[in-house]
């Protein structure tokens, strides 16, 4: 376990006495851990999430549109 000296605002304080309060958790350090934790699971690997997998998936099984040339295509959408 590595040890650090953080700065943080009062706000971000704030925060993580509430993470800390809503999950029972014993000290600010868990909170944290918490916090980078769901940060992790959110934001850094969405393509691993299983619902992004789905839609990959989804997206693949789906049939190409052969639309020509960028005139055609602008024909089709009306523009």
């Amino acid at each position: 376990m590595v040890k650090a000296i953080i700065n943080i605002d009062d706000q971000s304080n704030r925060v993580l006495n509430i993470v800390k309060a809503k999950y029972g958790l014993k000290d600010k350090s868990s909170a944290i851990e918490l916090v980078v934790k769901q940060y992790e699971e959110e934001l850094l690997e969405p393509e691993l999430r299983p619902e992004y997998v789905k839609r990959a998936k989804k997206i693949l099984a789906q049939d190409a549109v052969d639309v020509g040339t960028v005139d055609d295509l602008r024909e089709r959408l009306g523009i």
